[in-house]
């Protein structure tokens, strides 16, 4: 039984969720693909795959078995190559998991430059503002910006966004003067949902650092939203730069208290804790490294 093979056609009926497609891709008939992933379920004593008429569906221990097949069978390849003295051109399928906001104003367009670069690679980017299971979604790569990292993953940090108190012109027309920090719990605040600092924030000036309990009615999971919530005079936000600095230069927002500044927000390419990582995965995050540190924004950090 060629082991291998028939691994090879499981991951790539999952990645493709169509018989037909492997069996196009492959240069065979779809009752062989068909033939040969029933062996191998009988091989493993396990049900990896649902069949419907209207597609495939791995079960649970079909994900599982995919997440380390595709890594077993990209550490196969690698090895062949670097036997034979010759670098393997990177292929296959990429997840990729990053911020919903982030995704839209950078990831989106970095991944297109990326494809555009490495022909034999696919990209599945999923833009979600919870941080996903890495292992159990299968996810190669995930862009994460500040927070505390999942326990089963390790992380390399590649660039920071300052952030700066921001309002729109609208609101601090009609609303009293902002002289101190201890001002702002006496105006409405905008912030991030899910913040584990909850209303106190931290602002700096130099050396100096302050707490400031702030106070507000509306509190969102989304960048964007916050984004668009500054811009229509709803209230004053501590954001980082990559997400308003267009907005900034516009005029359409202005810098409030401009010589305080709260924490730098740090972006980490995070991605599961194995010794293995498979070319596809390390050229993107190299890729990465390189790009989101010069954008508008941004500032260059060095790797932890």
């Amino acid at each position: 039984m060629d082991t291998l093979r028939l691994m090879h056609l499981f991951t790539r009926a999952v990645d493709l969720g169509s018989l037909s497609a492997v069996a196009r891709e492959s240069g065979t008939t779809q009752p062989t693909v068909s033939k040969a992933i029933n062996a191998l379920e009988a091989h493993v004593g396990v049900r990896l795959l649902e069949r419907s008429t209207t597609g495939l569906l791995a079960t649970a221990e079909g994900l599982r078995f995919h997440e380390r097949a595709r890594r077993l069978l990209d550490e196969y390849d690698d090895a062949l190559a670097d036997v034979r003295g010759h670098a393997r051109q990177a292929q296959g399928l990429l997840r990729v998991n990053a911020p919903v906001a982030l995704g839209q104003f950078h990831l989106n367009a970095l991944a297109q430059e990326f494809l555009a670069l490495h022909p034999d690679i696919e990209i599945e980017l999923i833009l979600d503002d919870r941080f996903v299971d890495l292992v159990g979604d299968g996810v190669d790569v995930a862009v994460r910006l500040g927070g505390p990292l999942p326990p089963d993953a390790v992380a390399r940090t590649i660039a920071a966004s300052p952030r700066s108190l921001l309002a729109a012109p609208a609101y601090l027309a009609r609303h009293p003067r902002i002289k101190l920090p201890d001002d702002l719990a006496r105006h409405d605040f905008l912030r991030f949902a899910w913040l584990a600092t909850g209303d106190e924030m931290a602002l700096q000036r130099g050396a100096e650092v302050v707490k400031v309990t702030t106070r507000g009615r509306y509190r969102v999971n989304n960048a964007l939203a916050i984004r668009d919530s500054l811009l229509a005079g709803a209230g004053i936000g501590l954001c980082p730069h990559w997400l308003v600095h267009d907005l900034v230069q516009a005029g359409q927002l202005v810098r409030v208290l401009p010589a305080w500044s709260g924490t730098p927000q740090q972006v980490a390419l995070v991605y599961p804790s194995r010794r293995y990582q498979p070319a596809r995965a390390r050229l993107f995050m190299d890729f990465l490294a390189q790009r989101i540190g010069a954008l508008p924004g941004w500032m260059a950090t060095v790797d932890r």
